[in-house]
């Protein structure tokens, strides 16, 4: 731990002891903001300049959103924390190829897009717009925080025809805890700062992580899910793909990489290709992006994929 990170620690968890509540507001600040954009690689940058941009706007903040492709058949690309969408170049000509458009956005704070902070919330209103413009998904793509906002949305309101998960968290009360934890805060800082999560991102509902439970909204969420997770992950541990297996069940297939932790997986060739055939899989019963809580059970499958 640097000393920038001893020095919050110290600062809030001795806070906590007097004033629990402004040491719940200063971790909260801390807590949903990004601090840093990552710009366009650039192996990226080819893919990216060949994206239409899409405007859209979530609690005033202007959001760059992108399109490859007229909008037919779309796929939702959704990015995780510190990220951006041109993170799935690879995916993109590939997903062409088979008659998909690409559609995706710079969560706000991230990229292009303004303001300095995001919630899973965000995601799902962004998603939503986007599903207005061009109706519901063939499958959605996503990364690490994108995953929860994934599940969150398809379980209130968006639809689609598969899933792929990346790296995925699979509760947003993860989130919280791991903050904490990776800054050495305790139990008082962790539990005000759920309160200001409730309060300002959740408008007092404590529901709201339930909803954002994947595990919990197995039967909500009644399509085929792919996860692709590295046991080697620092960041989001396998333990969280591993929740969602037994959640789902046959309809989920679990892949386990080697070597790729959180970042590297996703642009992966074998991962790309894993992500790709599972699309692109033959499912005439489950095709259609208005898909129904009666998933197909496909079977499900736990590999495991080596790659240096």
């Amino acid at each position: 731990m640097g000393p920038a990170h001893a020095l919050i620690r110290t600062t809030l968890n001795g806070t906590a002891a007097l004033a629990p509540g402004p040491a719940g507001r200063a971790a909260f600040e801390l807590f949903r903001r990004p601090l840093r954009r990552s710009r366009v690689r650039g192996t990226e940058l080819e893919i990216h300049r060949r994206a239409a941009v899409e405007p859209l706007r979530v609690n005033g903040k202007p959001v760059v959103g992108y399109r490859w492709g007229d909008g037919e058949r779309p796929v939702l690309m959704l990015h995780g924390w510190r990220s951006r969408a041109s993170r799935f170049a690879p995916y993109v000509p590939r997903l062409r190829e088979l008659g998909l458009s690409v559609l995706a956005f710079d969560a706000p704070g991230h990229g292009d897009s303004g303001g300095r902070a995001t919630s899973v919330l965000e995601y799902r209103h962004l998603a939503l717009q986007l599903q207005d413009r061009y109706g519901p998904f063939e499958a959605v793509v996503a990364h690490s925080l994108g995953v929860c906002a994934a599940f969150g949305a398809l379980a209130d309101g968006l639809r689609a025809g598969r899933l792929a998960a990346v790296s995925g968290v699979s509760s947003v009360g993860f989130f919280p805890a791991a903050f904490c934890a990776g800054l050495g805060l305790n139990a008082a800082v962790e539990r005000q700062l759920r309160l200001r999560i409730e309060e300002s991102l959740f408008a007092g509902d404590a529901g709201a992580w339930e909803r954002y439970d994947a595990a919990q909204q197995a039967e909500a969420v009644g399509l085929p899910v792919l996860v692709v997770h590295d046991e080697d992950d620092r960041v989001v541990p396998l333990g969280q793909a591993h929740r969602l297996h037994r959640a789902y069940g046959d309809r989920l297939d679990l892949i386990v990489t080697q070597g790729l932790g959180h970042r590297r997986i996703v642009t992966e060739p074998t991962v790309v290709d894993q992500v790709i055939g599972f699309i692109s899989a033959d499912t005439s019963a489950d095709a259609s992006a208005d898909t129904s809580a009666d998933g197909p059970t496909d079977g499900s499958t736990d590999q495991e994929v080596t790659t240096a």
